[in-house]
């Protein structure tokens, strides 16, 4: 049964962790990548053949 506790908390911690640092509306980690996709994206829209 301990063991059980054990990991549902450690499940419980994991998920806290993924929501600050990874999903995080502006700070977060899928916000930087999506910056610097739309950056990208905004300089190979701008090259001229």
């Amino acid at each position: 049964m301990r063991n059980i506790l054990i990991t549902v908390m450690m499940l419980v911690v994991v998920v806290l962790l993924f929501n600050g640092i990874v999903a995080s509306d502006s700070t977060g980690t899928q916000a930087r990548i999506e910056t610097q996709g739309n950056g990208a994206n905004a300089r190979i829209g701008a090259i001229n053949p």
